[in-house]
C-alpha cells in the first residue's frame, strides 16, 4: 500500500524508526539481528507484523492493512 507511514518497532515496543512507503508499497529499514514489529500506518487502516532478524540480510515482510 503506497503512502504508509512504516514504523520500526524494537524488541521491547519502542519507536526505533520510520519512513513512507514507496507508491507500490514497498519500505525497507536498516536494523540489527533481534526481534522487531513492524507497523504501517495509513488513512484506510492500520496493521502490524513481528519480525525477528536472525541474521544480516534482506527479508520480506507482509504487512496486513486493515
Amino acid at each position: 500500500m503506497g503512502g504508509a507511514f512504516v514504523r520500526l518497532l524494537d524488541g521491547t515496543g519502542e519507536f526505533t524508526a520510520e519512513v513512507v512507503s514507496s507508491a507500490s508499497g514497498q519500505f525497507r529499514f536498516f536494523a540489527a539481528p533481534g526481534p522487531w514489529t513492524i507497523r504501517a500506518l495509513h488513512r484506510s487502516g492500520t496493521g502490524e507484523r513481528p519480525v525477528t532478524a536472525d541474521a544480516p540480510g534482506l527479508f520480506s515482510v507482509d504487512v496486513t492493512v486493515s
